[in-house]
Formats: structure tokens, C-alpha cells, sequence
């Protein structure tokens, strides 16, 4: 099976050395807009190199397509995959809006194609052990469950061999990413949720401003589903020692599920030798999933765009429904 991988960005160049470990598939194609990232592609031995995702979605021989790009961008590039008989591996949040999102699955649904949207949180051993152990009633019955998500977002060091890399400007228009630390790390926490949980039938939310961006920095949402659960979810761009973990309290017991950031040196080292790192071992997981999922010709479960578009349909409810501290 031949992919293609469009955006050689920071989480692009991730799935591009996963790709390159998968024993079912090969990266036939990359598209960027930076000629480095395609000559680093083309040095790892990737046959065909575009500035242009539109000439890599014409290639016959990729079958399928990983997108990596900017939120903006993404409505456009699945909907062009979708015309082009690709399936679709797409990055999160599934747009910016659910009018964008109700054009991707048109798309999909008119040319038959799958989708996936990544959320690797749920291909993490921890969080489906967790899971395991709700559904077998160990916890009793659940009533809280707190999901934190804390890093320093967009404000982390980008850095390669040669020369820092500047954080793209699009993080900072809210017009183009649609939201702020509520869609780009609250969007896994919903996700998440919801598989465990199911829908959401009420939401609340404060959104904070500490670095007077167009789009908060950090939020608290309360999400209350459908069997009586309540969620709380925390996340922020705000410091520099990342937090992700996921805790659940039951009328029997309580637990976590959670894991820490690598060093960035350490990090990079393993990506630049092909080495596989623990953080972004869920990363490789969901693309095996994706992969096996077009071989046994089934539509992705884990997760899919209609999955996706309720969650940012919550994270719209969230953003409606803020709550005011005085």
C-alpha cells in the first residue's frame, strides 16, 4: 500500500518517520511548501517530492493520504483528497468549524472514501487499559473524570540542526486555527471523553487570555454526557513542564492513565536515527490502524469524521456557553 503524507511540519515529519517503519505500507509521495523538508524527505529515500499537494493527489500510485497541514487548510486538501479517490488520514481538529467539517464528509461520503481523524490518545496502552477497566465495572459506577492536557503549546522550542524554526503565523490568527488551546490540545481531552463516556449533553467553559492572543491560552470546560458523568477538561499553553494524564473517579476506586513528554534532544535523536520514541509509539499505532483498515476495507471506527465533528461541535457549545470570573 502506497501513502502520501501532505505538511512536513513538526507533527508531519513525526508521521513521516513512523511511516517509514511500517511493514504493510510505504510512503511513496511528500508534499510541502518548504524545499528542505522534501530534499530531507527525498534523502530517506521518498521517490516523489511536491511543492504542490494538488500534483501529489493526481500521483496513481499513492492510495492513501495523511494530512498534516494547517486547521484553514484542512476543508480544502480532504475535499481535493476525497475528488482524487484517496483515503484520508487526517489531523485534528477535523476543521475549524462544523460547516467546514460538513464538507469533508460530503466529500468522503459522495467518492466513497475513508476517513480517520488522529486522536492517538486513544491508541495509548494506558487509556485503553483504563477504558478496560471501566467496562468491567472495577471503578463501580463513574461520576467524575479529570482530563489535563498542559504544555507550552506554540510557545515550545522549534529548533532543527541548522537554524530555529519561527512558529508558523497562522498559530496566532484566530480566523485561520478556529480556536485556541481548546481545539489544538481541549479537542484530544473531548475526544477522548467521549469514547469513554459517550455524547455530551451539556457544556460550560472559562477561557483564559494570560498571553492576550486573539485565542485563549488556557480553558476549563465542565461537560456533562448523557449517562450522568461529569468531565472536566484542563488545558493550556501556559508552562514549560508538560501534564498529560487522565483521572477517573469511581463510587469503588479511582485511576489514571497518563504520560510524560521525552526530552526534546532525546526526542529528536530517536526520530533523526529511526529509532521509535514512547511518546509518538501511539502515533505509529493509529497510522497501523489507518493502513489495516483500507486493507480489510472497513471504515475506521478509531476515530471517525463523524465522531470528529461531534467533538467540535462541543467545542462550539464551549465556546458559546463561557462563564464569566470576576
Amino acid at each position: 500500500m502506497s501513502l502520501g503524507l501532505i505538511g512536513l511540519g513538526y507533527i508531519g515529519r513525526v508521521h513521516l518517520m513512523n511511516c517509514l517503519r511500517l511493514d504493510d505500507a510505504r510512503v511513496t509521495a511528500v508534499a510541502d511548501i518548504s524545499k528542505k523538508a522534501l530534499r530531507n524527505a527525498k534523502a530517506l529515500g521518498v521517490p516523489y517530492a511536491y511543492q504542490d499537494y494538488n500534483e501529489l493527489l493526481k500521483n496513481p500510485d499513492v492510495d492513501a493520504v495523511i494530512i498534516s497541514l494547517p486547521t484553514y487548510l484542512h476543508a480544502e486538501s480532504a475535499k481535493v483528497a476525497a475528488e482524487n479517490h484517496k483515503h484520508i488520514l487526517l489531523e485534528k481538529p477535523i476543521a475549524r468549524n462544523k460547516a467546514e467539517g460538513e464538507i469533508i464528509l460530503s466529500a468522503v461520503e459522495k467518492f466513497h472514501i475513508k476517513l480517520m481523524i488522529g486522536h492517538p490518545d486513544r491508541f495509548t496502552e494506558e487509556n485503553q487499559n483504563l477504558k478496560t477497566m471501566m467496562d468491567k465495572g472495577e471503578l463501580g459506577d463513574i461520576q467524575v473524570a479529570y482530563a489535563t492536557n498542559i504544555s507550552s503549546g506554540p510557545f515550545m522550542h522549534r529548533a532543527d540542526r541548522d537554524a530555529p524554526i519561527p512558529v508558523p503565523d497562522w498559530w496566532w490568527k484566530k480566523e485561520l486555527t478556529g480556536g485556541g488551546v481548546l481545539m489544538d490540545l481541549g479537542s484530544h481531552k473531548i475526544n477522548l471523553l467521549r469514547w469513554f463516556f459517550g455524547d455530551v449533553v451539556g457544556v460550560k467553559s472559562y477561557l483564559g487570555y494570560r498571553y492576550n492572543l486573539e485565542q485563549e491560552d488556557h480553558a476549563i470546560c465542565t461537560l456533562k454526557f448523557e449517562r450522568g458523568q461529569i468531565g472536566i477538561v484542563n488545558v493550556g499553553w501556559f508552562s514549560q513542564q508538560s501534564q498529560d494524564r487522565l483521572d477517573v473517579y469511581g463510587t469503588t476506586g479511582h485511576a489514571y492513565a497518563g504520560r510524560k513528554s521525552s526530552s526534546r534532544i532525546k526526542t529528536a535523536i530517536q526520530l533523526m536515527l529511526r529509532r521509535p520514541t514512547s511518546y509518538f509509539k501511539s502515533h505509529l499505532q493509529e497510522i497501523e490502524y489507518f493502513v489495516d483498515c483500507i486493507q480489510k476495507d472497513e471504515q475506521p471506527q478509531h476515530t471517525s469524521g463523524e465522531e470528529a465533528l461531534k467533538d467540535l461541535e462541543v467545542i462550539e457549545r464551549a465556546y458559546a456557553n463561557q462563564v464569566k470570573l470576576s
